[in-house]
């Protein structure tokens, strides 16, 4: 009989959401501290990388002076390299130098008065992008700015966040799991039947909580990014909450939604950002460059189109089957 056969399932509060812990374990582990051990990992990565949290260190940097180096935690470190890596490698797409925007549009904390005339200066004001201003030394886990920056870290922190519970859970020789944080989940080997993890793929439908498909996922995470959960309306005129950095306005484009799957969720946050923001054209065309697995839903009319990738290859659309997730979906 398996040693790690019974069910358990998790969940607490985070970044102002839920996360989630479904995993097989030997009966009679203490399943007490591994909840305590899961909520501590969220709320670290929390503390760290919120931008409502006014004591948090992402704050502490961007109130922090130009040309200093400001030491930071060794996982913020981390967050904060990476985003600089898929930024140049998404020809800029993924910025996390968007902060003031995203205050400017409503969508940070507290509470803005939102006015055309001061979202056109917002949007043709001169930024900074993270690539070109800010340093990250990895070795001695430490940040610098070249140039005034508020950054957001939105688009990448909950997946860390998600990893975290995957660490947390492997700390503790757990190996079979599924941990996520709303729509963004991480998942290691199969259930003690064999089957793997079945996730489900929301459609994106603002005001509808409704199953579109599902994809297996085995040692990997998945995370979606989308214009359906966030938008403020303005004249009339309904804005999605992410940012397009070569516009300094909210995204202007017929993609619904693009999910990634990627070794880690960190990854797979920040690549579903920039794809997102790419669009339906360059958007598949560099997922198939780079040999990724991603599912782009288009608005077709009143429907939607899906453009499904999987190595880099054009296939066919994802199945539809029951899932294993719980009732959390993309939120962001």
């Amino acid at each position: 009989m398996s040693t790690d056969g019974q069910r358990y399932s998790l969940n607490g509060e985070t970044m102002g959401s839920r996360y989630t812990a479904l995993f097989y374990a030997a009966a009679g582990i203490d399943a007490d501290e591994i909840g305590r051990r899961l909520a501590q990992a969220v709320e670290r990565v929390d503390q760290q990388m919120s931008t409502w949290r006014a004591d948090s260190d992402l704050n502490r940097l961007n109130a922090a002076p130009e040309q200093q180096w400001l030491p930071v935690p060794k996982e913020l470190t981390t967050v904060l390299a990476t985003a600089l890596r898929v930024n140049q490698q998404s020809g800029g797409a993924f910025d996390i130098a968007v902060g003031d925007l995203v205050d400017a549009w409503g969508f940070g904390p507290g509470e803005q008065t939102i006015t055309e005339q001061s979202l056109t200066a917002t949007s043709l004001s001169t930024r900074p992008s993270a690539g070109a201003a800010l340093v990250v030394d990895l070795l001695h886990n430490q940040v610098r700015k070249r140039a005034p920056l508020h950054l957001d870290l939105n688009g990448i922190a909950k997946g860390f966040g998600v990893d975290e519970l995957a660490r947390c859970l492997e700390g503790f020789g757990i190996n079979r799991y599924l941990v996520g944080i709303d729509g963004e989940m991480r998942a290691r080997g199969v259930k003690p039947d064999a089957q793997p993890w079945i996730v489900a793929i929301e459609k994106p439908r603002r005001g509808v909580r409704e199953v579109m498909g599902v994809m297996e996922l085995g040692d990997a995470a998945i995370a979606t990014s989308g214009d359906y959960r966030q938008w403020v309306d303005v004249g009339g005129q309904t804005y999605a909450h992410t940012m397009n950095p070569a516009t300094g306005a909210p995204l202007r484009n017929t993609l619904a939604a693009v999910t990634v799957v990627a070794a880690s969720c960190m990854l797979a946050d920040a690549w579903a950002t920039a794809l997102l923001v790419l669009g339906e054209i360059e958007g598949p065309r560099l997922a198939q460059e780079r040999g990724m697995d991603a599912l782009f839903v288009l608005h077709d009319g009143e429907q939607f189109k899906e453009i499904s990738i999987v190595g880099g290859q054009v296939q066919e659309h994802i199945e539809h089957r029951p899932t294993d997730q719980p009732n959390d979906s993309e939120s962001r």
